[in-house]
C-alpha cells in the first residue's frame, strides 16, 4: 500500500466520524469479549491443572500467575502509550508519524522482552524463593515459571501489536487471534499435561508449553495476516529504516507509560492489604471475600473494555483537533459504562446467592457473608466505570500523572485506613463500604480535574501538538 509522505491511508473504522455511541459499543464490544475470554482461559487452565496434578501443582502456578500479572502490568502502561501516540497521529492524518511510533516501539519491546525473559530464566528460582513459595511446590513452580518466561518475547509482542491495532481503530482482529490462542491453549493443557495420544506426558511443564505454543502460533500467524491484508501500519521493506531508537519515542514511551503501568501496580497493592486485612478476620471471611472480588472482577470487565476503547477513540479526535467530539465521547463513554455495568449489578443482584453457591459448599457462613459482600459492593463499580472512563479521556491527552494519583489517593489514603481503623471500632461491614467511599472520591477528583484541569494542554511528546 504507497504513501506519499504524511498522506494517510485511511484506517477501517475511522474514530473521528460516524455515530459515537455505536461506534464505541462496536469498538468496545471485542475487547470486552477479549477480556472475558482471558480470565476464561485461565480458569479452564486451573480445572486441568488442578484434575491431572492436583492441589501441589496448583499452588505453584499461582506462584507464577503473581509474577506474569506483575509482568503485564509493566508493559501495560507502554503498550497504553504506544495506543495514544498511534492514536494521536493518525487523528492528525500524520500516518508516517505512526509508522515511527511502530518502528520504535517494535525495537523496544523487543529488546525489553529479551531482557524480562534472560532475567526470569536465570533467577526464576531467586524470585520464587523471594516470594516465599512453600518448599513442597517449589520445585513445580520453577519449572513452570521458567517456561513462561521463554515465552515473553511472544507474549509481549502480542500484546504490541494489539496496541497498534487498537490505536488505529480495530478491536476485532485482535479478539479473534486472542480466541485463536486461548482455544489452542486450553486443547494443548490436558494432551500435554497427560502425555494423550502420541505426546509425551509432561507434567506441569505441560500447561506451560502448552501457552508457549498457543501464544507463539497466535503471534505467527498474526504477522501473516496482517501482511497479507497489506495492513496499513506494517512495516515494509521501504519501512527498514524505521526499525531504530527514536529517544524521543522512547522516552515518551517510559514517560507516560510508567505512571499508567504504576496505577495497575496500585490497585494491586490496594487488593492485597485488603486481603491481609480481612484474614485476620477468619478462613470463611476471607473466602467469602475471594469469591466476591472473583465475581467483581467480572462486573468490571465492561468499565475497563468502554475505558480502552475511549482512549483509542479520544486520541484519534484530540489529534484531529475536534474537541467538541472528545466531550461527546466521554460522557457517551459514561453513560454507556452505566447501562452495561447496571445491567451486569442487577443481573447479579437479583440472582446473588445462586451465584455465590457456585463458588461455595452449602454449609457454613460463608456463602451467607458471599452474598452479604456483594450487595454492599457490587453497585460501587458502576462509580468505577465512570472513573475509569474519564480517566481512559484524560489519558488519551497525555495527562498521565493524575489519575495515577488519583487512583493512589482513592485506594491507598482512603480506602485502606478507612478499611482499616474504622473497622476494628464500628465493625466489619465498614470493611465493603470502603468499596463506594474510594470510587466515590476517585470519581469526584477525576470529574473536577475533567472540568477545571489543565489535561487538554498535556502533550504526549513536549512540545509537538
Amino acid at each position: 500500500m504507497r504513501e506519499s509522505g504524511n498522506t494517510p491511508t485511511k484506517a477501517k473504522p475511522s474514530l473521528t466520524e460516524g455515530p459515537i455511541t455505536k461506534t464505541l459499543i462496536l469498538f468496545s464490544l471485542p475487547i470486552l469479549l477479549g477480556n472475558v475470554l482471558q480470565t476464561l482461559n485461565g480458569s479452564i487452565n486451573a480445572v486441568w491443572i488442578g484434575k491431572y496434578l492436583g492441589e501441589g501443582a496448583l499452588a505453584a502456578t499461582s506462584n507464577a500467575n503473581i509474577i506474569m500479572f506483575f509482568l503485564m502490568s509493566s508493559i501495560f502502561g507502554f503498550a497504553m502509550a504506544a495506543v495514544i501516540l498511534i492514536g494521536q497521529n493518525l487523528g492528525a492524518k500524520k500516518t508516517q508519524e505512526a509508522k515511527k511510533v511502530v518502528g520504535t516501539s517494535t525495537v523496544f519491546f523487543f529488546l525489553l522482552s529479551i531482557i524480562v525473559a534472560a532475567f526470569g530464566l536465570l533467577f526464576s528460582n531467586t524470585i520464587l524463593t523471594w516470594m516465599n513459595t512453600p518448599p513442597d511446590v517449589k520445585d513445580l513452580a520453577v519449572t513452570y515459571t521458567r517456561i513462561i518466561f521463554a515465552g515473553v518475547p511472544f507474549m509481549f509482542g502480542f500484546n504490541l501489536i494489539m496496541a497498534i491495532l487498537r490505536g488505529s481503530g480495530d478491536a476485532k482482529t485482535p479478539f479473534y487471534f486472542l480466541l485463536l490462542s486461548a482455544i489452542l491453549d486450553v486443547i494443548l493443557n490436558p494432551i500435554l499435561i497427560d502425555g494423550i495420544g502420541p505426546f509425551p506426558k509432561m507434567g506441569i511443564a505441560g500447561s506451560a508449553v502448552a501457552t508457549f505454543v498457543a501464544q507463539l502460533i497466535s503471534f505467527v500467524l498474526l504477522i501473516m495476516y496482517l501482511y497479507r491484508k497489506k495492513y496499513f501500519l506494517r512495516i515494509t521493506k521501504e519501512d527498514i529504516p524505521l526499525l531504530r531508537i527514536d529517544w524521543l519515542i522512547i522516552r515518551t514511551l517510559i514517560q507516560k507509560g510508567v505512571p499508567m503501568g504504576l496505577n495497575m501496580v496500585v490497585v494491586s497493592v490496594s487488593n492485597l492489604l485488603l486481603v491481609h486485612l480481612v484474614n485476620s478476620y477468619g478462613s470463611e471471611s476471607t473466602a467469602a471475600f475471594g469469591i466476591a472480588m472473583q465475581i467483581s472482577s467480572y462486573v468490571q470487565m465492561p468499565a475497563m473494555a468502554i475505558g480502552g476503547a475511549v482512549t483509542s477513540m479520544a486520541a484519534q479526535n484530540i489529534g484531529a483537533g475536534k474537541w467538541d467530539r472528545v466531550n461527546r465521547i466521554t460522557w457517551t463513554g459514561v453513560g454507556v459504562n452505566i447501562v452495561m455495568t447496571g445491567l451486569i449489578v442487577a443481573a447479579l443482584t437479583m440472582f446473588n446467592r445462586e451465584v455465590v453457591s457456585l463458588f461455595l459448599p452449602p454449609e457454613g457462613k460463608a456463602i451467607a457473608l458471599g452474598v452479604h459482600i456483594n450487595n454492599l459492593t457490587l453497585w460501587s463499580f458502576i462509580i468505577f466505570g465512570v472513573f475509569n472512563v474519564v480517566a481512559g479521556v484524560v489519558r488519551s491527552a497525555g495527562s498521565v500523572v493524575f489519575p495515577l494519583l488519583v487512583a493512589f489517593i482513592a485506594l491507598l489514603l482512603v480506602r485502606i485506613p478507612l478499611a482499616t481503623v474504622l473497622s476494628h471500632k464500628y465493625g466489619f461491614d465498614v470493611i465493603w463500604w470502603s468499596f463506594p467511599v474510594s470510587f466515590s472520591v476517585a470519581v469526584t477528583l477525576n470529574l473536577l480535574y475533567y472540568r477545571f484541569g489543565k489535561w487538554k494542554e498535556a502533550r504526549m511528546i513536549p512540545g509537538k501538538a
